[in-house]
């Protein structure tokens, strides 16, 4: 009878395998993702190998294998993209899947090897690898308002404003709206502005006549005054 119980308990064990906690672990497209595991070290003594395999935890090894260690270093590895980063002497085994693709999603076994018939710790976790980002940000459009071909050199104008004092029409010199066209027309203007020089002094002409001829009344009134009081 007892072998009989001891021979369902070991079948069970066998065909159900040991208890195995399942996580979810996101990344993106492109970047490290780094899917934990760890496991306790109490001491040298406790140090001991691992595995990490693709596809849930079989009841011995892993399937499908991709990196194993013997508490240590590395001692295998499938490719340069799995990488144990983490501090194997203190229990840190996670793995750093490096520019991750989407194709690396999917289940993952974390094995550590612990001494004992059915002790070791096993841990399933689920890896989904996005798609990367793609910005909606406009680019940034830099122009340039003149563009001169390869080689050449460039200027840049500049539009200066001068504020000259305003002058009244009578003091503005004539100037020819444009080129002269031949002798005479140089002439012409030569002239103009000749006749404008002359004529401004004479504006002062009519002024000085006024005082002459004030100067004449009043004497001429003063004489006829001596005169009323001579006769």
């Amino acid at each position: 009878m007892v072998s009989y119980v001891c021979l369902n308990w070991v079948l069970l064990v066998l065909f159900t395998g040991p208890t195995v906690s399942e996580l979810v672990v996101t990344g993106e497209a492109g970047q490290d993702v780094t899917v934990p595991c760890h496991y306790s070290v109490r001491d040298r003594s406790a140090i001991t190998s691992m595995c990490w395999g693709r596809d849930r935890c079989p009841n011995s090894k892993c399937s499908q294998p991709i990196i194993w260690t013997d508490g240590w270093r590395v001692t295998e590895q499938h490719s340069s993209r799995y990488q144990l980063k983490g501090d194997l002497q203190k229990g840190d085994v996670s793995l750093t899947i490096v520019n991750a693709r989407e194709a690396d999603s999917g289940t993952y076994c974390c094995r550590v090897e612990l001494p004992g018939w059915f002790n070791d710790q096993l841990i399933n976790l689920k890896v989904v690898i996005m798609k990367a980002r793609i910005s909606t940000a406009s680019p940034h459009t830099y122009t340039s308002e003149q563009t001169s071909a390869p080689g050449s050199t460039s200027e840049t104008s500049f539009t200066v404003t001068r504020t000259w004092p305003s002058v009244s029409a009578s003091e503005a010199p004539q100037t020819a709206s444009a080129p002269c066209s031949g002798p005479s027309d140089c002439l012409d203007v030569t002239a103009n502005l000749q006749n404008t020089s002359l004529s401004l002094p004479s504006q002062q002409r009519p002024e000085h006549g006024l005082y002459i001829a004030i100067g004449s009344c009043a004497a001429l009134l003063l004489i006829l005054i001596l005169a009323l009081f001579l006769t």
